[in-house]
């Protein structure tokens, strides 16, 4: 665990102890304030989405408990397991991983929100279920903004033609955009996509498509959130720097 270690002396003896899941969200929302000071935003103007992935939920009461109302899943069973055991009182649930179709049946039951949209065959299987249920659901549209023929989402290029679209499903509510940029060792080389899907968020906000709502802008992790705030993000998902090294 990477800058989460508070060292105490005894006598001549060092002992180290891990930080607790309270106290690294503590450390998150005071990086979550700079970068935000730094951009001159205000404080309230980014959600912080516990990334839960083998996660236990124990842990992830924990940070409930710390004041984590929103947690994003990467598989529809692992969320099972872990929504029948912490509910749905006072948590949203996202889907944050790529979202197959055979999956989808389960997904719209379990979550409130779906943020890795990237195909129009997942909007109609969505759609399908979702109409089947009686039910609409918030999704966010992937964008690919690295481009990138491994990683799942939009190209850029082909946004607007897929939001365009939108209109055609009545249970989908399109609330904005997600995207995971190239990784780099130098997260300050990630800045130039963050502030790409920043200008591809604004522009598409102001295109006026019918049942799309710009609300959020979704992007951001551990270890590249404060450049993403900086650029303009208003929701990061974090899961290193509040739980720890993941579990393999």
């Amino acid at each position: 665990m990477k800058a989460s270690y508070i060292v105490a002396k005894n006598l001549s003896l060092i002992y180290t102890f891990p930080m607790s899941i309270r106290e690294n969200i503590v450390a998150v929302k005071s990086r979550v304030e700079q970068a935000l000071s730094r951009a001159g935003r205000k404080p309230e103007e980014v959600i912080i989405l516990a990334a839960t992935k083998t996660v236990d939920a124990e842990r992830i009461r924990e940070a409930v408990e710390a004041g984590i109302r929103e947690i994003g899943e990467n598989r529809v069973q692992e969320a099972q397991r872990k929504i029948a055991v912490l509910g749905r009182e006072g948590i949203r649930w996202h889907m944050i991983g790529r979202l197959q179709r055979n999956k989808v049946k389960h997904a719209v039951r379990l979550f409130d929100m779906i943020q890795s949209v990237d195909s129009l065959s997942l909007c109609e299987e969505l759609e399908k279920r979702l109409s089947g249920l009686g039910k609409e659901m918030d999704i966010l549209i992937e964008v690919n903004i690295g481009g990138e023929p491994t990683k799942g989402g939009i190209m850029p290029e082909e946004l607007e033609a897929f939001l365009e679209k939108m209109a055609s499903f009545r249970h989908i509510k399109c609330k904005g955009l997600m995207s995971i940029p190239p990784w780099c060792e130098n997260p300050e080389k990630v800045r130039p996509y963050f502030s790409r899907m920043y200008a591809i968020w604004e522009r598409m906000k102001g295109a006026g498509f019918p049942r799309v709502e710009m609300k959020y802008l979704s992007m951001g992790m551990s270890e590249d959130f404060e450049i993403a705030i900086e650029e303009g993000s208003n929701m990061i998902r974090v899961g290193r720097a509040i739980f720890g090294e993941r579990k393999r």
